[in-house]
């Protein structure tokens, strides 16, 4: 195993024979490790993402995984980006010296059983920005993702740490993926050539910004309608004052996509994208800790009613992405997707866009749009796709108790 750069809180506390720290503290550490600048924004390639990788083995050794990579902890992998924006960027093997690396991190807890559930989260981020950043400022600046996704690898470790001390029927892998910012690579890279036999797998686990829980406990669960069964076990295990909002399909822009491709189960937990997303500003002060370890609870809630049960079935589920009304115009507003109530919640508000001109705010419920009542997502923007650019309308928006009526020009 490569030279794994020794954590220095682990000695602190061994030199001074401290007590272990609370859930919430480990939880705080390892988001605050991952996202410091030090890590220069791990993206992928990088000696930043190198030392981020380093840190991760290092905590599965200390918890007692096994190493499941081609090399101990480690599973590298090469990539070309290509210059032509419609074509994806390739992988190759590791041998190519003329390409990128990148390395997934994958342990092992071996309970002896017949099934396995992957639990995954990627660890890259963007660096100092680039491709899919939202910040618009000239001079480059670190970004720390430290809801995307320092706070899913930090949920990963919490559950590693807790499914060790459960007498379990089913092996547990996890992995913390590399390249998932630049297209899934290391997950598409690890189906492709798995370290172990895809046939066990039962279920895999995703969790992909899960670090900002919202005072209504919103957690967005993707993936239900990719095993009959999942439904039913949303619901019976939820004892964690959680508000559940489901997504059938098994893809979306991120890890799990790439195991419900091979015709396994996803479920892919999410807690809603916000105003640092791709900013330099997702830092790990602005993380729920609290709610982070109540989705922890819940996920390892779940594992254990599955644990004794028979193997899951698949199912294949519509890709909501194709169903998707095209629209020629904008409010210039970001929707919350996590909100579960009648019409679509604004989360955000754009400078010098149609909503924003129209005295639009975040919190308001855009109830009506046009002719269409605005139910939800969906319905929203099948109204939206009517309007071209240069028309005006009538839009009901719900503002605390009250319905107010705006003109928008688009």
């Amino acid at each position: 195993m490569r030279t794994i750069k020794v954590l220095f809180f682990i000695l602190i506390l061994a030199a001074c024979d401290a007590p272990r720290p609370t859930a919430i503290e480990q939880l705080k550490s390892d988001v605050s490790y991952l996202a410091a600048d030090a890590m220069q924004g791990r993206e992928t390639g990088t000696q930043g993402e190198r030392l981020a990788a380093d840190y991760l083995a290092e905590r599965f050794q200390e918890l007692g995984l096994t190493p499941k990579g081609s090399a101990d902890y480690f599973q590298t992998f090469s990539f070309k980006p290509s210059n032509n924006p419609h074509e994806q960027t390739q992988l190759g093997t590791p041998e190519d010296s003329t390409a990128t690396k990148g390395t997934n991190v994958i342990g092992y807890l071996d309970q002896g059983g017949e099934k396995t559930v992957v639990i995954g989260a990627h660890f890259d981020h963007l660096g100092f920005g680039g491709e899919g950043s939202l910040y618009r400022d000239s001079i480059p600046a670190i970004h720390n993702g430290a809801d995307d996704n320092a706070s899913g690898v930090a949920l990963l470790l919490y559950l590693a740490e807790r499914l060790k001390t459960e007498s379990a029927q089913t092996n547990y892998l996890f992995i913390g993926f590399s390249g998932e910012e630049k297209g899934l690579l290391g997950s598409n890279y690890f189906v492709k050539n798995p370290t172990i036999d895809l046939s066990s797998v039962n279920l895999m686990v995703n969790m992909d910004m899960v670090g900002r829980l919202n005072e209504e406990n919103t957690l967005a669960v993707h993936g239900v309608g990719t095993s009959p069964k999942f439904k039913q076990l949303l619901f019976a295990n939820n004892n964690f004052d959680l508000t559940i909002a489901e997504h059938e399909s098994g893809v979306g822009p991120s890890d799990h996509t790439s195991f419900y491709l091979m015709d396994l189960p996803v479920l892919h937990f999410f807690t809603g994208q916000h105003e640092d997303y791709h900013k330099p500003s997702d830092d790990a002060d602005k993380i729920n800790y609290p709610g982070l370890e109540r989705i922890g609870q819940y996920i390892l809630a779940l594992l254990m009613d599955l644990d004794d049960d028979d193997k899951l079935s698949f199912r294949k589920t519509k890709n909501e992405s194709e169903e998707t009304p095209r629209f020629k115009v904008g409010l210039g507003v970001v929707p919350d997707y996590l909100y579960t109530g009648e019409g679509m919640r604004i989360d955000g508000v754009s400078e010098d866009k149609p909503a924003q001109k129209a005295g639009l705010q975040k919190g308001d419920v855009v109830v009506r749009l046009g002719d269409s009542t605005v139910t939800d997502m969906m319905s929203y923007m099948r109204a939206l796709s009517v309007f071209k650019k240069g028309d005006a309308t009538q839009a009901s928006i719900k503002r605390g108790a009250q319905i107010i009526e705006v003109r928008i020009d688009f």
